[in-house]
Protein backbone atom coordinates (compact mmCIF):
# COMPACT_ATOMS: atom_id res chain seq x y z
CA UNK A 1 0.00 0.00 0.00
CA UNK A 2 1.46 3.44 -0.93
CA UNK A 3 2.72 5.70 1.84
CA UNK A 4 0.54 8.70 2.64
CA UNK A 5 1.03 11.43 0.06
CA UNK A 6 2.81 9.11 -2.39
CA UNK A 7 0.92 7.70 -5.38
CA UNK A 8 1.46 4.21 -6.75
CA UNK A 9 2.58 5.79 -10.02
CA UNK A 10 5.24 7.88 -8.27
CA UNK A 11 6.44 4.81 -6.38
CA UNK A 12 6.82 2.93 -9.67
CA UNK A 13 8.64 5.88 -11.22
CA UNK A 14 11.00 6.04 -8.25
CA UNK A 15 11.66 2.29 -8.42
CA UNK A 16 12.34 2.52 -12.14
CA UNK A 17 14.81 5.36 -11.59
CA UNK A 18 16.66 3.38 -8.94
CA UNK A 19 16.84 0.32 -11.17
CA UNK A 20 17.90 2.36 -14.19
CA UNK A 21 20.64 4.10 -12.28
CA UNK A 22 21.84 0.77 -10.85
CA UNK A 23 22.08 -0.82 -14.28
CA UNK A 24 25.29 -0.63 -16.29
CA UNK A 25 23.61 -1.67 -19.53
CA UNK A 26 22.14 0.49 -22.26
CA UNK A 27 21.20 0.23 -25.91
CA UNK A 28 24.43 1.73 -27.25
CA UNK A 29 26.37 -1.35 -26.12
CA UNK A 30 24.74 -3.33 -28.94
CA UNK A 31 24.94 -2.91 -32.71
CA UNK A 32 22.51 -0.30 -34.06
CA UNK A 33 19.25 -1.18 -35.82
CA UNK A 34 18.61 -2.73 -38.26
CA UNK A 35 21.78 -4.77 -37.68
CA UNK A 36 20.53 -5.89 -34.27
CA UNK A 37 16.98 -6.90 -33.36
CA UNK A 38 15.41 -6.31 -29.98
CA UNK A 39 12.02 -7.90 -29.58
CA UNK A 40 9.63 -10.08 -27.65
CA UNK A 41 8.60 -13.72 -28.15
CA UNK A 42 5.35 -15.66 -27.90
CA UNK A 43 3.88 -18.88 -29.29
CA UNK A 44 0.50 -19.67 -30.83
CA UNK A 45 -0.88 -22.18 -28.35
CA UNK A 46 0.28 -20.17 -25.35
CA UNK A 47 -1.48 -16.91 -26.22
CA UNK A 48 -4.01 -17.26 -29.05
CA UNK A 49 -7.05 -19.10 -27.70
CA UNK A 50 -9.83 -19.41 -30.28
CA UNK A 51 -9.02 -23.09 -30.27
CA UNK A 52 -11.90 -24.17 -32.54
CA UNK A 53 -12.63 -20.91 -34.36
CA UNK A 54 -12.57 -20.36 -38.12
CA UNK A 55 -12.07 -24.01 -39.08
CA UNK A 56 -9.06 -24.61 -36.83
CA UNK A 57 -8.72 -28.28 -35.86
CA UNK A 58 -7.57 -29.88 -32.63
CA UNK A 59 -3.86 -29.98 -31.87
CA UNK A 60 -2.01 -32.45 -29.66
CA UNK A 61 -2.05 -29.81 -26.91
CA UNK A 62 -5.80 -29.24 -27.24
CA UNK A 63 -6.27 -32.94 -26.55
CA UNK A 64 -3.54 -33.28 -23.91
CA UNK A 65 -4.69 -30.36 -21.74
CA UNK A 66 -8.24 -31.73 -21.59
CA UNK A 67 -7.00 -34.91 -19.93
CA UNK A 68 -7.20 -34.94 -16.15
CA UNK A 69 -3.92 -34.47 -14.30
CA UNK A 70 -1.77 -33.24 -17.18
CA UNK A 71 -1.64 -29.54 -16.20
CA UNK A 72 -0.67 -28.32 -12.73
CA UNK A 73 -3.67 -26.04 -12.19
CA UNK A 74 -6.10 -28.03 -14.38
CA UNK A 75 -6.18 -25.27 -17.01
CA UNK A 76 -5.80 -25.25 -20.79
CA UNK A 77 -5.14 -22.94 -23.73
CA UNK A 78 -8.70 -22.84 -25.08
CA UNK A 79 -8.80 -19.07 -24.54
CA UNK A 80 -5.31 -18.37 -23.12
CA UNK A 81 -4.56 -14.63 -23.48
CA UNK A 82 -7.23 -14.29 -26.22
CA UNK A 83 -4.65 -12.98 -28.66
CA UNK A 84 -6.78 -14.34 -31.49
CA UNK A 85 -9.23 -11.49 -30.86
CA UNK A 86 -6.77 -8.98 -29.38
CA UNK A 87 -3.76 -9.19 -31.70
CA UNK A 88 -4.05 -5.54 -32.76
CA UNK A 89 -3.98 -4.44 -29.13
CA UNK A 90 -0.88 -6.59 -28.55
CA UNK A 91 0.86 -5.17 -31.61
CA UNK A 92 0.20 -1.70 -30.23
CA UNK A 93 1.88 -2.79 -27.00
CA UNK A 94 4.95 -3.89 -28.98
CA UNK A 95 4.98 -0.64 -30.90
CA UNK A 96 4.81 1.34 -27.66
CA UNK A 97 7.82 -0.59 -26.34
CA UNK A 98 9.88 0.36 -29.39
CA UNK A 99 10.87 -3.20 -30.40
CA UNK A 100 11.94 -3.71 -33.99
CA UNK A 101 11.03 -7.41 -34.20
CA UNK A 102 8.43 -9.84 -32.90
CA UNK A 103 8.94 -13.60 -32.75
CA UNK A 104 5.73 -15.61 -32.87
CA UNK A 105 4.62 -19.01 -34.12
CA UNK A 106 1.91 -20.07 -36.54
CA UNK A 107 -0.51 -22.78 -35.46
CA UNK A 108 -0.21 -25.75 -37.81
CA UNK A 109 -3.88 -26.53 -37.09
CA UNK A 110 -5.01 -23.09 -38.30
CA UNK A 111 -3.16 -23.31 -41.61
CA UNK A 112 -3.58 -27.04 -42.35
CA UNK A 113 -6.24 -28.48 -40.03
CA UNK A 114 -5.74 -31.97 -41.50
CA UNK A 115 -2.09 -31.70 -42.45
CA UNK A 116 -1.37 -32.61 -46.04
CA UNK A 117 -4.58 -34.69 -46.08
CA UNK A 118 -6.83 -31.63 -46.36
CA UNK A 119 -7.06 -28.14 -47.82
CA UNK A 120 -5.28 -24.98 -46.75
CA UNK A 121 -7.53 -23.06 -44.34
CA UNK A 122 -7.75 -19.57 -45.81
CA UNK A 123 -9.24 -18.20 -42.58
CA UNK A 124 -6.10 -19.21 -40.76
CA UNK A 125 -3.92 -17.70 -43.48
CA UNK A 126 -5.91 -14.47 -43.24
CA UNK A 127 -5.34 -14.28 -39.48
CA UNK A 128 -1.56 -14.49 -39.80
CA UNK A 129 -1.55 -12.18 -42.83
CA UNK A 130 -3.33 -9.59 -40.68
CA UNK A 131 -0.69 -9.92 -37.94
CA UNK A 132 2.21 -9.75 -40.40
CA UNK A 133 0.77 -6.75 -42.25
CA UNK A 134 0.13 -4.88 -38.99
CA UNK A 135 3.67 -5.57 -37.79
CA UNK A 136 5.24 -4.38 -41.04
CA UNK A 137 3.11 -1.23 -40.93
CA UNK A 138 4.51 -0.48 -37.47
CA UNK A 139 8.10 -1.12 -38.54
CA UNK A 140 8.31 -4.38 -36.58
CA UNK A 141 10.02 -7.26 -38.37
CA UNK A 142 8.13 -10.58 -38.23
CA UNK A 143 10.33 -13.42 -36.95
CA UNK A 144 8.22 -16.51 -37.55
CA UNK A 145 8.49 -19.91 -35.88
CA UNK A 146 6.88 -22.60 -38.03
CA UNK A 147 6.50 -25.19 -35.26
CA UNK A 148 6.26 -24.54 -31.51
CA UNK A 149 5.07 -27.86 -30.00
CA UNK A 150 1.52 -27.95 -31.44
CA UNK A 151 1.02 -30.80 -33.94
CA UNK A 152 -2.35 -31.50 -35.63
CA UNK A 153 -4.07 -34.24 -33.64
CA UNK A 154 -5.03 -35.91 -36.89
CA UNK A 155 -1.37 -36.63 -37.61
CA UNK A 156 -1.01 -38.22 -34.16
CA UNK A 157 -4.00 -40.42 -34.94
CA UNK A 158 -2.98 -41.31 -38.50
CA UNK A 159 0.62 -42.37 -37.96
CA UNK A 160 1.90 -41.37 -34.50
CA UNK A 161 3.09 -37.84 -35.20
CA UNK A 162 6.81 -37.32 -34.65
CA UNK A 163 7.40 -41.05 -34.16
CA UNK A 164 6.83 -41.70 -37.87
CA UNK A 165 8.99 -40.70 -40.87
CA UNK A 166 5.69 -39.66 -42.49
CA UNK A 167 5.86 -36.42 -40.52
CA UNK A 168 8.83 -35.33 -42.60
CA UNK A 169 6.50 -35.02 -45.58
CA UNK A 170 3.84 -33.22 -43.57
CA UNK A 171 6.24 -30.75 -42.01
CA UNK A 172 7.83 -29.98 -45.36
CA UNK A 173 4.39 -29.35 -46.86
CA UNK A 174 3.40 -27.12 -43.93
CA UNK A 175 6.64 -25.14 -44.16
CA UNK A 176 6.17 -24.64 -47.91
CA UNK A 177 2.65 -23.32 -47.43
CA UNK A 178 4.07 -20.81 -44.92
CA UNK A 179 6.82 -19.76 -47.33
CA UNK A 180 4.28 -19.30 -50.13
CA UNK A 181 1.74 -17.37 -48.07
CA UNK A 182 3.97 -15.21 -45.89
CA UNK A 183 7.52 -15.25 -47.29
CA UNK A 184 7.16 -12.02 -49.24
CA UNK A 185 7.10 -10.18 -45.87
CA UNK A 186 8.75 -12.66 -43.48
CA UNK A 187 12.53 -12.64 -43.78
CA UNK A 188 13.44 -14.65 -40.69
CA UNK A 189 12.17 -18.20 -40.20
CA UNK A 190 12.62 -20.65 -37.34
CA UNK A 191 11.77 -24.20 -38.40
CA UNK A 192 11.40 -25.83 -34.98
CA UNK A 193 11.30 -24.43 -31.46
CA UNK A 194 13.27 -26.36 -28.83
CA UNK A 195 13.08 -29.81 -30.44
CA UNK A 196 15.70 -31.00 -27.94
CA UNK A 197 13.39 -30.13 -25.05
CA UNK A 198 10.22 -31.36 -26.74
CA UNK A 199 11.66 -34.76 -27.67
CA UNK A 200 12.63 -35.36 -24.04
CA UNK A 201 9.56 -33.88 -22.34
CA UNK A 202 7.05 -35.41 -24.78
CA UNK A 203 8.54 -38.88 -25.30
CA UNK A 204 10.80 -39.56 -22.30
CA UNK A 205 9.10 -37.91 -19.31
CA UNK A 206 5.52 -37.67 -20.57
CA UNK A 207 5.23 -34.09 -19.33
CA UNK A 208 4.35 -32.61 -22.75
CA UNK A 209 1.87 -33.73 -25.39
CA UNK A 210 1.36 -36.49 -26.43
CA UNK A 211 2.49 -37.69 -22.99
CA UNK A 212 4.60 -40.76 -23.76
CA UNK A 213 6.99 -42.35 -21.24
CA UNK A 214 7.97 -45.60 -19.54
CA UNK A 215 9.69 -46.58 -16.30
CA UNK A 216 11.89 -45.38 -14.70
CA UNK A 217 11.05 -41.96 -16.15
CA UNK A 218 7.31 -42.29 -15.66
CA UNK A 219 4.31 -44.55 -15.85
CA UNK A 220 2.44 -43.46 -18.97
CA UNK A 221 -0.15 -45.51 -20.86
CA UNK A 222 2.00 -45.32 -24.02
CA UNK A 223 5.68 -44.90 -24.71
CA UNK A 224 9.23 -46.22 -24.50
CA UNK A 225 11.58 -43.74 -22.83
CA UNK A 226 14.65 -45.61 -24.08
CA UNK A 227 13.89 -45.23 -27.78
CA UNK A 228 11.03 -42.83 -28.56
CA UNK A 229 12.82 -39.56 -27.67
CA UNK A 230 15.57 -40.39 -30.16
CA UNK A 231 13.19 -41.59 -32.88
CA UNK A 232 11.16 -38.38 -32.54
CA UNK A 233 14.32 -36.29 -32.48
CA UNK A 234 15.65 -38.05 -35.58
CA UNK A 235 12.44 -37.24 -37.46
CA UNK A 236 12.60 -33.63 -36.29
CA UNK A 237 16.16 -33.27 -37.60
CA UNK A 238 15.22 -34.73 -40.99
CA UNK A 239 12.05 -32.60 -41.08
CA UNK A 240 14.18 -29.52 -40.44
CA UNK A 241 16.48 -30.51 -43.30
CA UNK A 242 13.50 -31.03 -45.60
CA UNK A 243 12.02 -27.61 -44.81
CA UNK A 244 15.35 -25.83 -45.23
CA UNK A 245 15.98 -27.62 -48.54
CA UNK A 246 12.57 -26.53 -49.84
CA UNK A 247 13.28 -22.94 -48.79
CA UNK A 248 16.75 -22.89 -50.32
CA UNK A 249 15.59 -24.41 -53.62
CA UNK A 250 12.33 -22.55 -54.22
CA UNK A 251 12.07 -19.40 -52.09
CA UNK A 252 15.21 -18.02 -50.50
CA UNK A 253 16.70 -16.31 -53.52
CA UNK A 254 13.53 -14.52 -54.60
CA UNK A 255 12.27 -13.74 -51.10
CA UNK A 256 15.63 -12.77 -49.61
CA UNK A 257 15.10 -14.37 -46.20
CA UNK A 258 17.01 -16.53 -43.74
CA UNK A 259 16.16 -19.78 -41.99
CA UNK A 260 17.37 -21.39 -38.78
CA UNK A 261 16.29 -23.31 -35.69
CA UNK A 262 15.77 -22.44 -32.00
CA UNK A 263 17.07 -24.81 -29.33
CA UNK A 264 16.77 -24.94 -25.56
CA UNK A 265 20.25 -23.85 -24.51
CA UNK A 266 20.76 -24.73 -20.87
CA UNK A 267 24.20 -24.14 -19.44
CA UNK A 268 26.08 -26.40 -17.06
CA UNK A 269 28.96 -26.00 -14.62
CA UNK A 270 30.74 -28.82 -12.76
CA UNK A 271 29.61 -29.34 -9.19
CA UNK A 272 33.21 -30.08 -8.25
CA UNK A 273 36.36 -29.24 -10.17
CA UNK A 274 37.29 -32.88 -10.71
CA UNK A 275 37.62 -35.01 -13.82
CA UNK A 276 34.39 -36.92 -13.30
CA UNK A 277 32.23 -33.80 -13.02
CA UNK A 278 34.04 -32.04 -15.87
CA UNK A 279 33.26 -35.04 -18.10
CA UNK A 280 29.69 -34.98 -16.79
CA UNK A 281 29.36 -31.40 -18.05
CA UNK A 282 30.49 -32.53 -21.51
CA UNK A 283 27.84 -35.26 -21.52
CA UNK A 284 25.11 -32.93 -20.31
CA UNK A 285 25.97 -30.46 -23.06
CA UNK A 286 26.09 -33.19 -25.73
CA UNK A 287 22.62 -34.44 -24.78
CA UNK A 288 21.26 -30.89 -25.01
CA UNK A 289 21.99 -28.55 -27.95
CA UNK A 290 24.51 -30.72 -29.90
CA UNK A 291 21.95 -33.56 -29.93
CA UNK A 292 20.30 -31.53 -32.71
CA UNK A 293 22.86 -29.03 -33.96
CA UNK A 294 25.71 -31.49 -34.49
CA UNK A 295 23.70 -33.53 -37.03
CA UNK A 296 22.30 -30.37 -38.68
CA UNK A 297 25.74 -28.75 -39.02
CA UNK A 298 28.19 -31.69 -39.07
CA UNK A 299 25.98 -34.55 -40.26
CA UNK A 300 25.94 -36.85 -37.20
CA UNK A 301 25.22 -37.06 -33.48
CA UNK A 302 27.84 -36.26 -30.80
CA UNK A 303 30.10 -39.24 -30.01
CA UNK A 304 29.13 -39.03 -26.32
CA UNK A 305 25.53 -39.83 -27.26
CA UNK A 306 26.49 -42.71 -29.55
CA UNK A 307 28.71 -44.21 -26.85
CA UNK A 308 25.96 -44.20 -24.20
CA UNK A 309 22.90 -44.96 -26.31
CA UNK A 310 24.31 -47.45 -28.79
CA UNK A 311 21.59 -48.90 -31.06
CA UNK A 312 18.87 -46.81 -29.37
CA UNK A 313 20.21 -43.79 -31.25
CA UNK A 314 19.10 -43.94 -34.92
CA UNK A 315 21.64 -43.84 -37.72
CA UNK A 316 21.68 -41.40 -40.62
CA UNK A 317 22.23 -42.86 -44.07
CA UNK A 318 25.18 -41.57 -46.07
CA UNK A 319 22.76 -39.63 -48.29
CA UNK A 320 21.06 -38.05 -45.28
CA UNK A 321 24.41 -37.06 -43.75
CA UNK A 322 25.51 -35.40 -46.96
CA UNK A 323 22.20 -33.51 -47.31
CA UNK A 324 22.47 -32.30 -43.71
CA UNK A 325 26.02 -31.05 -44.23
CA UNK A 326 25.09 -29.27 -47.45
CA UNK A 327 21.81 -27.77 -46.24
CA UNK A 328 22.99 -26.48 -42.82
CA UNK A 329 21.19 -23.36 -41.57
CA UNK A 330 21.60 -19.57 -41.70
CA UNK A 331 21.43 -18.92 -37.98
CA UNK A 332 21.05 -20.53 -34.57
CA UNK A 333 18.41 -19.44 -32.09
CA UNK A 334 19.32 -19.99 -28.44
CA UNK A 335 16.58 -20.08 -25.81
CA UNK A 336 18.44 -19.57 -22.56
CA UNK A 337 17.01 -19.09 -19.07
CA UNK A 338 19.33 -20.57 -16.46
CA UNK A 339 22.46 -22.50 -15.47
CA UNK A 340 22.82 -25.67 -13.40
CA UNK A 341 25.58 -27.50 -11.57
CA UNK A 342 26.21 -31.01 -12.87
CA UNK A 343 27.38 -34.06 -10.95
CA UNK A 344 28.72 -37.27 -12.48
CA UNK A 345 26.49 -40.35 -12.18
CA UNK A 346 28.78 -42.95 -13.79
CA UNK A 347 31.28 -43.23 -10.94
CA UNK A 348 28.86 -41.98 -8.26
CA UNK A 349 25.36 -43.14 -7.37
CA UNK A 350 22.60 -40.62 -8.15
CA UNK A 351 18.87 -40.42 -8.12
CA UNK A 352 17.31 -40.34 -11.59
CA UNK A 353 17.24 -36.81 -13.03
CA UNK A 354 14.51 -36.65 -15.69
CA UNK A 355 15.58 -33.19 -16.88
CA UNK A 356 18.87 -34.48 -18.33
CA UNK A 357 17.68 -37.85 -19.61
CA UNK A 358 20.28 -40.47 -20.44
CA UNK A 359 23.41 -38.33 -19.98
CA UNK A 360 24.21 -40.11 -16.69
CA UNK A 361 24.47 -36.87 -14.77
CA UNK A 362 22.47 -35.09 -12.08
CA UNK A 363 21.69 -31.38 -12.33
CA UNK A 364 21.69 -29.36 -9.12
CA UNK A 365 20.90 -25.76 -8.17
CA UNK A 366 23.08 -25.45 -5.08
CA UNK A 367 26.58 -26.25 -3.94
CA UNK A 368 27.59 -26.39 -0.30
CA UNK A 369 24.22 -24.99 0.68
CA UNK A 370 24.49 -21.95 -1.61
CA UNK A 371 22.14 -21.52 -4.59
CA UNK A 372 23.72 -21.03 -8.00
CA UNK A 373 21.85 -17.73 -8.34
CA UNK A 374 18.81 -15.83 -7.16
CA UNK A 375 15.55 -17.75 -7.20
CA UNK A 376 12.81 -16.90 -9.71
CA UNK A 377 9.16 -17.88 -9.81
CA UNK A 378 9.91 -20.95 -11.95
CA UNK A 379 11.12 -24.11 -10.21
CA UNK A 380 14.83 -24.71 -10.85
CA UNK A 381 15.22 -21.53 -12.93
CA UNK A 382 17.75 -19.31 -11.20
CA UNK A 383 19.10 -15.90 -12.14
CA UNK A 384 22.64 -16.71 -13.35
CA UNK A 385 23.41 -13.96 -15.89
CA UNK A 386 27.01 -14.91 -16.70
CA UNK A 387 25.66 -18.21 -18.04
CA UNK A 388 24.36 -16.42 -21.14
CA UNK A 389 27.83 -15.21 -22.09
CA UNK A 390 29.29 -18.66 -21.46
CA UNK A 391 26.68 -20.48 -23.54
CA UNK A 392 27.05 -18.01 -26.43
CA UNK A 393 30.84 -18.26 -26.42
CA UNK A 394 30.79 -22.06 -26.24
CA UNK A 395 28.55 -22.41 -29.30
CA UNK A 396 30.47 -19.65 -31.07
CA UNK A 397 33.48 -21.91 -30.91
CA UNK A 398 31.70 -25.21 -31.54
CA UNK A 399 29.78 -23.99 -34.59
CA UNK A 400 32.30 -21.62 -36.18
CA UNK A 401 30.55 -18.43 -35.03
CA UNK A 402 27.33 -19.11 -36.91
CA UNK A 403 25.01 -16.09 -36.71
CA UNK A 404 23.03 -16.33 -33.48
CA UNK A 405 19.84 -14.86 -32.02
CA UNK A 406 18.81 -15.13 -28.39
CA UNK A 407 15.28 -16.15 -29.31
CA UNK A 408 14.08 -16.51 -25.71
CA UNK A 409 15.27 -15.21 -22.35
CA UNK A 410 12.94 -14.37 -19.51
CA UNK A 411 11.95 -14.35 -15.87
CA UNK A 412 8.97 -16.02 -14.21
CA UNK A 413 6.79 -14.79 -11.37
CA UNK A 414 4.91 -17.44 -9.42
CA UNK A 415 1.15 -16.95 -9.65
CA UNK A 416 -2.17 -18.25 -8.41
CA UNK A 417 -5.80 -17.31 -8.94
CA UNK A 418 -6.05 -15.26 -5.72
CA UNK A 419 -3.49 -12.66 -6.87
CA UNK A 420 -4.34 -9.44 -8.76
CA UNK A 421 -2.47 -7.33 -11.31
CA UNK A 422 -0.89 -5.05 -8.70
CA UNK A 423 0.76 -8.10 -7.14
CA UNK A 424 2.87 -8.47 -10.29
CA UNK A 425 3.43 -5.03 -11.81
CA UNK A 426 6.41 -3.96 -9.64
CA UNK A 427 8.57 -6.72 -11.11
CA UNK A 428 12.02 -5.52 -10.09
CA UNK A 429 13.29 -9.11 -10.17
CA UNK A 430 12.55 -9.28 -13.90
CA UNK A 431 14.32 -5.99 -14.57
CA UNK A 432 17.41 -7.12 -12.68
CA UNK A 433 17.29 -10.44 -14.55
CA UNK A 434 16.99 -8.94 -18.04
CA UNK A 435 19.54 -6.19 -17.45
CA UNK A 436 22.01 -8.70 -15.98
CA UNK A 437 21.69 -11.10 -18.91
CA UNK A 438 21.96 -8.26 -21.41
CA UNK A 439 25.16 -7.08 -19.75
CA UNK A 440 26.79 -10.47 -20.32
CA UNK A 441 25.37 -10.73 -23.83
CA UNK A 442 27.01 -7.40 -24.67
CA UNK A 443 30.28 -8.80 -23.33
CA UNK A 444 30.01 -11.83 -25.64
CA UNK A 445 29.42 -9.54 -28.61
CA UNK A 446 32.50 -7.47 -27.71
CA UNK A 447 34.48 -10.72 -27.68
CA UNK A 448 33.46 -11.44 -31.26
CA UNK A 449 30.27 -13.51 -31.01
CA UNK A 450 28.06 -12.91 -34.06
CA UNK A 451 24.86 -12.26 -32.09
CA UNK A 452 22.21 -10.42 -34.10
CA UNK A 453 19.22 -10.14 -31.79
CA UNK A 454 17.63 -10.61 -28.38
CA UNK A 455 14.00 -11.50 -27.62
CA UNK A 456 12.41 -11.29 -24.19
CA UNK A 457 10.11 -14.14 -23.24
CA UNK A 458 7.42 -12.96 -23.15
CA UNK A 459 5.40 -10.01 -24.38
CA UNK A 460 2.40 -10.97 -22.24
CA UNK A 461 1.59 -13.49 -19.53
CA UNK A 462 0.49 -16.75 -21.12
CA UNK A 463 -0.27 -20.44 -20.71
CA UNK A 464 3.01 -21.99 -19.56
CA UNK A 465 2.56 -25.57 -20.73
CA UNK A 466 2.37 -28.06 -17.84
CA UNK A 467 2.52 -25.20 -15.33
CA UNK A 468 -0.67 -23.71 -16.76
CA UNK A 469 -1.21 -20.20 -15.41
CA UNK A 470 0.93 -20.65 -12.29
CA UNK A 471 3.89 -18.82 -13.86
CA UNK A 472 3.93 -15.36 -15.44
CA UNK A 473 6.72 -14.41 -17.85
CA UNK A 474 5.12 -11.35 -19.45
CA UNK A 475 6.25 -7.75 -19.62
CA UNK A 476 2.49 -7.12 -19.50
CA UNK A 477 0.21 -8.68 -16.93
CA UNK A 478 -2.86 -10.46 -18.29
CA UNK A 479 -6.00 -10.88 -16.19
CA UNK A 480 -7.13 -14.27 -17.49
CA UNK A 481 -10.74 -13.54 -16.54
CA UNK A 482 -11.08 -10.21 -18.37
CA UNK A 483 -7.92 -10.46 -20.55
CA UNK A 484 -7.01 -6.90 -19.66
CA UNK A 485 -3.34 -6.11 -20.31
CA UNK A 486 -1.48 -4.04 -17.66
CA UNK A 487 2.13 -2.92 -18.14
CA UNK A 488 4.60 -4.10 -15.54
CA UNK A 489 7.56 -2.03 -14.45
CA UNK A 490 9.72 -4.20 -16.73
CA UNK A 491 7.78 -2.96 -19.76
CA UNK A 492 8.64 0.61 -18.81
CA UNK A 493 12.27 -0.37 -18.26
CA UNK A 494 12.51 -2.18 -21.61
CA UNK A 495 10.96 0.81 -23.39
CA UNK A 496 13.49 3.19 -21.83
CA UNK A 497 16.34 0.81 -22.55
CA UNK A 498 15.36 0.60 -26.22
CA UNK A 499 15.14 4.37 -26.49
CA UNK A 500 18.63 4.57 -25.00
CA UNK A 501 18.95 8.32 -24.62
CA UNK A 502 16.10 8.49 -22.12
CA UNK A 503 18.03 6.40 -19.62
CA UNK A 504 20.94 8.82 -19.84
CA UNK A 505 18.99 12.08 -19.84
CA UNK A 506 16.98 11.15 -16.77
CA UNK A 507 20.09 11.08 -14.59
CA UNK A 508 22.05 14.26 -14.89
CA UNK A 509 23.78 14.46 -11.56
CA UNK A 510 27.11 13.08 -10.54
CA UNK A 511 27.33 9.48 -9.50
CA UNK A 512 24.03 8.39 -11.00
CA UNK A 513 24.98 9.54 -14.50
CA UNK A 514 28.43 8.03 -14.18
CA UNK A 515 27.03 4.69 -13.03
CA UNK A 516 24.27 4.57 -15.62
CA UNK A 517 26.52 5.29 -18.59
CA UNK A 518 29.61 3.32 -17.61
Amino acid sequence: MPRAGVTAASQSSHALQLLSSASAIHRSQFPPPPDFLFGTSTSAYQIEGGYLEDKKSLSNWDVFTHKRGTIQDGSNGDIAADHYHRYMEDIELMHSLGVNSYRFSVAWTRILPRGRFGDVNLDGVAFYNAIIDALVLKGIQPFVTIFHYDTPHELEERYGGWLSPEIQKDFGYFAEVCFKMFGDRVKLWVTLNEPNLMARFSYMNGWYAPGHCSKPFGNCVFGNSSTEPYIAGHNMILSQENAVSIYRKNYQEKQGGYIGISVSAKWYKPLRNNTADLLAVERAISFNVPWFLDPIIFGDYPPEMRKILGPNLPEFTLKQREKLRVTKLDFIGLNHYSTWYVKDCIFSSCELDPTVGDARVASLVERDGVHIGKETGAPFFYDVPHGLEEVVMYYKQRYNNTATYITENGYAQASNSSLAANDFTSDTGRINYISGYLKFLASAIRKGADVRGYFVWSLIDNFEWTFGYTERFGLYHVDFRTHKRTPKLSAQWYRKFLKGSLLKSEFQNGSQLQQCTS
